[in-house]
């Protein structure tokens, strides 16, 4: 999933919370598929971060390169702007766009 292309809410939004377990016919077991659809996100999200700050890190302790690196505070601020990982969760659970199966449920 590219959660850079997401159409997903970067605000806080008001839902109706009946429409969550119709997917599911279980409200708790849908926020359950959420929460961890979030998780996954967001560890995807803090992995990329990592990776594209550890291109700009340097491993002599310089103090002007410490307040004057640029490029990981413009890299830092795209992060912030995207929508939070349980908003794009929340998102992609609407949108069926989420696989997930219940062990002990039996599909006939």
């Amino acid at each position: 999933m590219d959660f850079k292309k997401t159409n997903a809410e970067s605000t806080t939004v008001t839902r109706d919370i009946r429409k969550f377990d119709n997917p599911t016919g279980n409200i708790y077991e849908a926020v359950s598929i959420i929460s961890k659809r979030a998780n996954q996100i967001s560890s995807e999200m803090k992995e990329e971060l990592s990776s594209k700050l550890a291109e700009f890190s340097s491993h002599s302790d310089n103090l002007e390169e410490i307040f004057e690196n640029r490029e990981q505070i413009e890299i830092s601020k795209y992060y912030e702007k995207l929508p939070k990982p349980s908003l794009i969760a929340i998102q992609e659970f609407m949108e069926e766009k989420i696989y997930y199966r219940n062990p002990n449920k039996i599909v006939e």
